[in-house]
């Protein structure tokens, strides 16, 4: 079955609204200035800062227990994720149309399995890789190899799905893959690698795979 290699972070689930919530709720439960979330947005980086250095930089700016940030860091966004009924739908058009579907996303094991189980993707898709597990951070592709095998298929034929251009589409090319870029409305930055398409959200980009002739 043709192979369809899936981002997770702010291209099935958005991401950065679920953290733009965890951070508006740690500013209240802490009593921090409500207007500092655009401050968090910021330093987090749309979850490409480490971590460590959220926390430390938020630790420094608020005086706030480190044990307190970290669990905010660690829960609050797989707490508020949410698998819009679209995507829902388009990645069961895609299992129905025969394709077989992987998530293949960077980040730490606890927290990308706890988003991927609590929206109900673990259902939906055939397996996942995420960086930490397999050693290997996208766009290396490595990563992409370890989501193949994750259900015995080739990378032959495959697509590639994802809002960022290093990350996923310039991870498609180092396959050899088609690919996707989710753009959420922005203009394409001109890296070296460019994506077979674009589409405005996933349920778009996931429903012009699937449309595609095998």
């Amino acid at each position: 079955m043709p192979l369809l290699l899936l981002d997770l972070d702010n291209t099935l689930i958005d991401r950065d609204a679920a953290f733009r919530g965890a951070v508006t709720a740690f500013l209240a439960g802490h009593a921090l200035p409500p207007h500092d979330v655009e401050w968090v947005m910021t330093l987090d980086a749309g979850g490409y800062t480490p971590r460590h250095a959220v926390a430390r930089a938020m630790g420094s700016r608020y005086g706030v227990d480190q044990e307190a940030v970290r669990s905010f860091l660690d829960r609050g966004v797989a707490d508020r994720v949410v698998l819009d009924g679209p995507t829902r739908t388009a990645l069961g058009r895609a299992v129905t149309g025969g394709w077989t579907l992987v998530i293949v996303t960077n980040g730490r094991t606890a927290q990308q399995e706890a988003k991927i189980r609590n929206t109900g993707l673990d259902e939906l898709t055939h397996g996942w890789v995420v960086s930490e597990a397999v050693g290997h951070k996208k766009p290396a592709p490595e990563i992409f190899h370890a989501a193949a095998a994750v259900v015995g298929s080739p990378l032959d034929g495959a697509w590639v799905i994802g809002d960022s251009p290093h990350a996923d589409i310039g991870g498609a090319a180092a396959i050899g893959a088609h690919s996707v870029w989710v753009s959420a409305g922005r203009p394409w930055p001109g890296t070296p690698h460019r994506p077979t398409r674009s589409c405005s959200d996933a349920a778009s980009a996931i429903g012009s795979v699937v449309r595609t002739p095998l």
